[in-house]
């Protein structure tokens, strides 16, 4: 049975209907990150930007071509700390939101 909508759409179409489904995107990929597990935080992370600011906007507010931020948030991206945080910090702009860290003691 074929899909009857593009999974992109879906997602944005869901984060444009649903701030805090795209404030929990964000938190989910940052939770991503910070827990080893980069390759699935930058597909979620380009799932967002591809949902909220698009790319072309993301290039022109982090001074990053689109093709390399494209690159750096692919499964097999590698975008350094300074990347990262620009990213983080267009997404966290277009979303209106802070990024706060909590630790939880591992039992």
């Amino acid at each position: 049975m074929a899909l009857s909508r593009d999974f992109r759409t879906t997602i944005a179409a869901r984060v444009e209907r649903d701030p805090a489904f795209a404030k929990a995107m964000l938190d989910e990929a940052v939770t991503l990150f910070l827990n080893g597990e980069p390759d699935s935080a930058r597909v979620m992370l380009r799932d967002l930007v591809n949902a909220t600011v698009g790319f072309e906007t993301l290039a022109e507010e982090t001074g990053r071509p689109s093709k390399s931020l494209h690159r750096m948030l692919s499964s097999s991206g590698n975008p350094g700390m300074d990347n990262l945080a620009a990213i983080l910090g267009a997404v966290r702009k277009a979303l209106k939101v802070n990024l706060e860290v909590h630790t939880i003691s591992a039992a």
